[in-house]
């Protein structure tokens, strides 16, 4: 019989298994409840303690904020044409680490843009760590289209606009022009960049790995477009302005030329022109002297066109009036050692003849009975000396020496319009005044602009000037006869100055000028003509000869466009047709102490 086990013995390897099985599941459970406490608190971590930081590295890669782009206003004339606008373009960029990554497109890009690939693969390089670098700006939209259609990765296009000017040239120095950003940099687009601007809006997306927005999130701020401008340009008589000046220029080989139309009556300025000029479409080709608006920032002295002030002055003295006779025989005379001359001996004339002859030696005796301080006081009323505060960026305010400085010789050149400097605009703006009875309008660029004006010479003494103004414009010894409009009488004065240059004069270099109003029985226009350095190519280089014909010219066609009525008068002017005084020699040669020093003229330039 086989003995049997003790029951001990059966039982005893039960027991020591429970115990194993239970460590090893308290074990697991362990080792599980370690690891969900580590991921709650991986949680917590990563959701409350760092939630902030980690949403911001997310939307860094993801979320980005970008601009809208907003339309720059029209600036339009004051008939309603456009002179500059915006157009909708697209500019190129790319990501410069995602681009990289596919070296092998680069060349296919560079072709497609124009480029170098060996200079893109640099510009790249050198700009790796960033991720937004633009490959080409203000590109058609048909061109940039094309190449996104290349889907090279990492190059992405965004909208922009770009000012277009379809007057080009004829406007440039008016308008100014903006940089690639749009922004204003000079001319009116500077002086109302922040009403034509506007203001861009801002958007809120996700991007994705290659640039691509695939969401909108939110608009963060809405978009301002910019406001439109409507000028007081006349883009007509602009165009008329700056074609006949253009020709006058180049006929007469001169260096440059400007010219101003004003209306008389509210000061608005109807056209601006100047020559040499610039393409604003091509800012590239172009340099900073033609970019220059000569009429409001270069100065000159203004010759002739000075002695009506000098009129003023002596008829509001009360010692003068416009048939005061006065003895300029004969021809010349001499102040302080400094010879003053007429082109002619004009004998014994009256004012009025002062002005229509231009007489140096009767403006000058005229002077000699007034004070600088009465001189003084009706250049500045009349804004010279001073801005004229038209707003526009660079405007110089020209320069009157302090009175306390006036001996009679610098008493005698003043009159005549030497010793001090003006810009076209001052010009146009004291002869407006004139114009307009006596009241002065602060020019403007802006229709419509409030402008009252403000008096500044009695109205009776205004109408006087202009009756003998429009004695100019008559057959010759009178100066202008070649400022006459056909049906139209006019009004205004020739000048003819010396260049200054480095200890005096240049004896064969010119200002040639003509200021002239239309029609001088009801004025509505003002024109200002300045040609420089015309250098007597042809034998001529007076204002009249130069300055005058040009007036004639756009004036002709401005009375049509703005069909203001002729006023029908047949004589040469008010009064009859001027009489000759004696002939007597001209004295064309220049005194040698007028080239030696700046307040020696030579005498007799209309």
């Amino acid at each position: 019989m086989k003995p049997q086990r003790p029951r001990e013995s059966i039982s005893q390897p039960a027991r020591r298994r429970r115990p194993d099985t239970r460590k090893r599941l308290a074990l697991v459970a362990g080792v599980l409840s370690v690891a969900a406490l580590g991921l709650i608190a991986r949680a917590v971590d990563l959701q409350v303690v760092h939630q902030k930081f980690l949403q911001q590295q997310g939307d860094a890669r993801f979320l980005r904020d970008v601009p809208i782009p907003v339309s720059r206003g029209t600036i339009y004339d004051r008939n309603g044409v456009p002179l500059a606008v915006s157009t909708p373009m697209l500019s190129l960029w790319a990501n410069p680490q995602q681009l990289l990554e596919h070296t092998d497109r680069i060349p296919e890009l560079a072709k497609a843009l124009g480029v170098n690939p060996v200079d893109l693969t640099r510009k790249l390089e050198a700009q790796s760590s960033r991720e937004f670098v633009y490959l080409r700006r203000l590109m058609p939209p048909d061109a940039a289209k094309a190449i996104l259609a290349l889907d090279i990765p990492g190059v992405n296009a965004q909208r922009e606009y770009k000012r277009y000017y379809p007057d080009g040239a004829a406007t440039a120095h008016v308008l100014g022009f903006t940089n690639i950003d749009d922004h204003g940099q000079e001319g009116l687009e500077l002086a109302y960049d922040g009403w034509l601007a506007g203001k861009p809006g801002e958007k809120r997306v996700i991007r994705d790995r290659l640039g691509h927005i695939v969401e909108n999130v939110e608009q963060i701020r809405a978009p301002v477009p910019g406001h439109d401008l409507t000028l007081s340009i006349d883009s007509r008589i602009q165009y008329l302005a700056y074609s006949a000046l253009s020709e006058a220029v180049a006929k007469r080989h001169a260096a440059s030329g400007s010219m101003v139309v004003m209306d008389p009556r509210n000061g608005e300025i109807l056209a601006m022109v100047n020559v040499p000029s610039y393409n604003p479409n091509d800012i590239d080709n172009s340099n900073p002297a033609q970019r220059r608006n000569r009429a409001v920032t270069d100065v000159t002295e203004p010759g002739s066109t000075m002695k009506p002030f000098t009129i003023t002055t002596a008829l509001e003295s009360g010692k003068w009036t416009p048939t005061t006779m006065i003895d300029t025989s004969p021809g010349w005379f001499t102040i302080d050692g400094h010879t003053v001359r007429d082109d002619r001996d004009n004998g014994r004339i009256d004012v009025t003849h002062v002005i229509t002859y231009s007489s140096n030696v009767g403006a000058s005796k005229i002077s000699l009975t007034l004070t600088a301080q009465q001189m003084d006081k009706v250049l500045h009323a009349f804004g010279f000396g001073a801005s004229t505060g038209s707003g526009f960026p660079g405007e110089v305010s020209g320069y009157i020496p302090p009175p306390r400085t006036w001996g009679d010789f610098v008493k005698a050149t003043i009159a005549f319009g030497y010793g001090l400097n003006v810009t076209a605009l001052q010009l146009a703006d004291a002869y407006s005044a004139i114009a307009d009875g006596g009241v002065k309008h602060t020019p403007t660029f802006i229709k419509g602009d409030d402008n009252p004006g403000v008096r500044i010479e009695p109205e009776n003494i205004a109408n006087e000037v202009m009756a003998m103004l429009r004695t100019v414009v008559g057959p010759p010894p009178a100066t202008a006869p070649q400022a006459a409009i056909a049906d139209y009488t006019v009004a205004g004065k020739t000048g003819t100055a010396h260049l200054a240059i480095a200890g005096g004069y240049a004896r064969n270099r010119y200002a040639a000028l003509f200021c002239g109003i239309v029609p001088a029985s009801n004025p509505r226009l003002v024109g200002v003509v300045i040609i420089r350095d015309a250098g007597g190519h042809g034998g001529e280089y007076y204002g009249g000869a130069i300055s005058a014909p040009v007036f004639s010219e756009v004036m002709t066609g401005a009375l049509r466009l703005l069909d203001i009525p002729p006023d029908n008068v047949q004589q040469w002017y008010a009064g009859g047709p001027v009489t000759p005084a004696p002939a007597a020699p001209s004295s064309a040669a220049l005194p040698v102490a007028a080239v030696a020093t700046p307040r020696a003229t030579r005498g007799g330039t209309p």
